[in-house]
This record gives C-alpha cells, sequence and structure tokens, in this order.
C-alpha cells in the first residue's frame, strides 16, 4: 500500500497525489490570473465611460461588508472626523 504522507524518516510519498494537488493549484492560479484580468478590464471599462473606477472599489468593497459592521465602522469614523474638526 502506497503512504500517502512521509512517516518520520521515510522519504516515501505517492508521487502521483502530490502531482494532482499540485496541478490542481496551478489550474487555480491560472484562472484567478484570467478572473483578475477581466475585473480590470471592467474597471477600464467603467472608466472608459465616465465612471471613477477608485469609487466603484470602494462601493464593492462596501457590498461586501455586514450592513451592521459597516454602519458600526461609519459611526466611529464619524466621531473620529468630528473630534479632528473635519466632520
Amino acid at each position: 500500500m502506497a503512504k500517502t504522507t512521509p512517516e518520520a524518516g521515510s522519504e516515501q510519498v505517492n508521487a502521483a497525489h502530490l502531482r494532482a494537488f499540485v496541478e490542481r493549484i496551478e489550474r487555480l492560479e491560472e484562472e484567478k490570473k484570467a478572473l483578475s484580468d477581466d475585473i480590470k478590464d471592467v474597471y477600464a471599462e467603467a472608466k472608459g465611460t465616465g465612471f471613477d473606477s477608485k469609487i466603484i472599489r470602494k462601493i464593492v468593497s462596501i457590498r461586501r461588508q455586514d450592513r451592521d459592521k459597516r454602519r458600526e465602522e461609519e459611526e466611529i469614523l464619524d466621531l473620529y472626523l468630528a473630534a479632528l474638526g473635519m466632520a
């Protein structure tokens, strides 16, 4: 029976199993790169039509957050800005 994990003092590993993991990771990294490029293209397209891509990124970030957590952070930010005379 082939070993799936090396034991102390042993150099045996299941090469096929390891290769499968590495190849899966490589494929996922390629997909991640392609998706990242697609996202950059969408931001560039939005910018090309007159939208501010920095603000769109902020909106995307805000939409990811939990509503209550976001409100709490906004309240703290407002408090700090007021304390600094910036509100």
